[in-house]
């Protein structure tokens, strides 16, 4: 009789362990499954920091050629917000949607350009949690926003002084 008590203690102490671990299982899973969502919000907000950065210094050498509408010599990919575009669509390792960047450029009026004037590009980016952990934590798009300030390095028209 205690054969057969011990041997049902045992099997029971399998049982508990197989449930102790699918719990921890799950609770870690999770985890995970959050950490990399939030490891793709990163990759996502550098690559937007990045592109900003690469338009305002466009922009800074380039105070002219703001946007294609300033003239036949700023037609893309010679102006800021094309060189912006561009830098948000060829980032490497990272899949985004160029199409979901939203880009201000202030100023954004080559006549209110001159030396020194401090040019600003700010790009914000609709980022899609594809976790249901993290979806419920911040709901199912996340707006990144990121910025650039460089000083313009030339004169954006002649009537500069």
């Amino acid at each position: 009789m205690q054969g057969k008590q011990d041997s049902l203690i045992q099997g029971a102490r399998r049982g508990q362990s197989l449930v102790e671990f699918a719990l921890a299982a799950t609770v870690l899973l999770l985890l995970l499954t959050g950490v990399l969502d939030l490891g793709r919000m990163y990759m996502a907000w550098v690559a937007i920091q990045d592109a900003a950065g690469e338009g305002a210094l466009y922009a800074a050498m380039n105070p002219q050629c703001i946007s294609a509408a300033n003239g036949p010599s700023c037609a893309t990919p010679n102006n800021a917000y094309d060189r912006t575009f561009i830098a948000v669509r060829q980032t490497p390792g990272t899949p985004l949607d160029p199409y979901r960047v939203t880009i201000v450029i202030t100023p954004n009026d080559p006549s209110q350009i001159c030396f020194g004037t401090p040019i600003t590009v700010s790009t914000a980016y609709s980022f899609t949690m594809v976790t249901p952990v993290m979806r419920g934590m911040f709901g199912s798009e996340v707006i990144l926003r990121a910025y650039a300030v460089q000083q313009a390095l030339n004169n954006g028209s002649n009537s500069c002084p």
